[in-house]
């Protein structure tokens, strides 16, 4: 089954040009920009720029030199923004929603990338049967 894209979606007009955003890092597949509800010191949105909904649709539909692109792309900003282990940082979160039940809120994938702060516990345990 093919994923539907909405090309309407924030990041698609983002990646239009007709949203403005605040640029941390741009390559030829990848876009990566200051969130603007930052949930800790350091929320970066990372986006493929290629029509991908989720993690699982880019990770199964997007090119070698996409998803590349993408993975170094986030180690880069992780550098620039001191949050990267191996830059001396203390470490981050990454997180990526997907869906109704991952509770993903922009149907374009992007990866939020957390910082500055201790996080605490991912997710509280909540099993219903």
């Amino acid at each position: 089954m093919a994923i539907a894209y909405d090309d309407q979606n924030i990041f698609a007009k983002i990646l239009r040009g007709e949203i403005p955003n605040n640029t941390v890092l741009e390559t030829d597949h990848t876009l990566a920009f200051r969130d603007i509800a930052p949930q800790a010191p350091v929320h970066v949105l990372v986006i493929p720029k290629g029509p991908y909904v989720s993690y699982d649709h880019f990770a199964a539909a997007a090119s070698d030199a996409e998803i590349v692109d993408f993975n170094r792309t986030v180690a880069k900003v992780c550098a620039m923004l001191n949050i990267a282990l191996d830059s001396g940082g203390a470490g981050f979160r990454a997180i990526s929603n997907s869906g109704a039940h991952g509770v993903q809120e922009v149907p374009h994938y992007h990866l939020h990338i957390l910082g500055g702060t201790p996080m605490g516990r991912m997710v509280s345990k909540s099993v219903q049967a």
